[in-house]
């Protein structure tokens, strides 16, 4: 598995992890697979910011958010692997991630300081800390600038993991730039990027997988509502270095951390193979507006949490219109109209801002023309932007 993949032109990728399939009339359809998935990781984590400040009164809720926690940021880093390309970035590439991740990241990173200084904060500038939510868009931006290079390698899994386990000894590597999370989970963006050039494919097509995958997810529940306690949010965050809140002190702390992250790949298999591959009515429309929603959410989040409504939620029915409430709002935000009317800010038009692309020659376009369906899976036009089609 840690082997260095063969060229991605000779790849085969198991069948309907392709994001788009042939319809009747010959053109492309969404995959519902990956629109299933992204509805219900998209609902995990608005569900999680709706009620996070208030998780740790209630044990149920705590458990349910460590139990859930491989389904929310683990699940949305390996799918936008699977949706991202190794090879060379050129200019389309690079345009691609301008318009799909940096002028997105930095437009809502002004909308939210707007909104917190409107709610009564100082206003703040983020540029090298995005808040909130936005730091993913920072980690997927040099996720997607570090995959060529660590494609490359002779064991690529095993140095991106020994990499995440050394981090967590570096003070200096925090929330800056992401950097300890872009390093931290840059093993399952690696990861996500061989499912869909074809690893694992027997496990997705098999039916011995389904009851290992139900086994998988029940066993994390009842892990989590036994021990939801004792494990700490540093471990789950991967925001800081190290901390020594174990028996096994400093020393062991990386063993933590690799028991984390191995749990999280596992899981995210075991949800994978839980998904409807079939189209499932709303829930599939739904999940293609998961940028959106990851974009949207917290802006309506955030003056909720600062007016102390959500903290009010004391009893057993407004705890369950909470939960309620998360999920409407993830169907909300990811509905059409919403879609529509966000999309100057979700894709941001940059056209003003570089030089028009250069016309390809014969020789260049024939090297881009698309490879064939069962080929690998798409490139980075369909990792980026309102179709990604993912995060947390």
């Amino acid at each position: 598995m840690d082997s260095p993949p063969p060229r991605p032109a000779e790849n085969r990728g198991p069948t309907g992890l392709s994001d788009r399939t042939s319809s009747t009339g010959g053109s492309p359809a969404r995959n519902p697979w990956w629109d299933n998935t992204r509805f219900v990781s998209a609902s995990l984590i608005v569900v999680l910011h709706t009620m996070g400040s208030i998780m740790d009164r209630y044990g149920p809720l705590h458990a349910f958010h460590v139990a859930a926690w491989a389904f929310r940021v683990p699940a949305f880093v390996v799918l936008a692997g699977v949706f991202s390309s190794a090879g060379p970035l050129g200019p389309r590439h690079l345009r691609t991630l301008l318009r799909g991740i940096v002028l997105p990241a930095l437009l809502f990173s002004l909308l939210f300081s707007a909104e917190s200084y409107a709610l009564g904060s100082p206003f703040v500038l983020h540029i090298t800390q995005l808040p909130w939510t936005l730091w993913f868009l920072m980690s997927l931006f040099f996720w997607r600038l570090l995959l060529p290079l660590v494609a490359q390698l002779r064991h690529p899994l095993s140095v991106t993991t020994a990499v995440a386990l050394a981090v967590g000894y570096v003070e200096e590597l925090g929330l800056q730039f992401s950097a300890s999370r872009t390093l931290v989970y840059m093993p399952l963006f690696y990861f996500g990027w061989r499912l869909g050039q074809g690893m694992f494919s027997k496990w997705f097509e098999s039916r011995w997988s389904l009851p290992v995958a139900v086994a998988g997810v029940l066993a994390a529940g009842l892990a989590a509502w036994q021990w939801h306690w004792d494990i700490q949010g540093t471990w789950l965050s991967m925001r800081h270095a190290y901390r020594a809140d174990t028996s096994l002190g400093m020393e062991g702390a990386w063993l933590v951390r690799l028991v984390v992250l191995a749990s999280a790949a596992t899981l995210v298999l075991c949800l994978l193979r839980l998904m409807p591959k079939r189209r499932v009515p709303l829930i599939s429309a739904l999940g293609a507006g998961g940028f959106t929603v990851y974009l949207l959410h917290p802006l309506v989040i955030l003056p909720l949490r600062e007016k102390g409504l959500i903290e009010r939620a004391d009893t057993t029915p407004e705890l369950i219109a909470l939960l309620l409430g998360g999920v409407l709002l993830t169907a909300l935000l990811a509905s059409p109209p919403v879609r529509r009317l966000a999309q100057p800010l979700t894709r941001p038009p940059v056209g003003w801002l570089l030089a028009p692309a250069p016309a390809p020659t014969p020789a260049r376009a024939s090297a881009a023309v698309p490879e064939p369906a069962s080929h690998a899976l798409p490139q980075p036009k369909q990792a980026l932007g309102e179709d990604l089609r993912v995060t947390p």
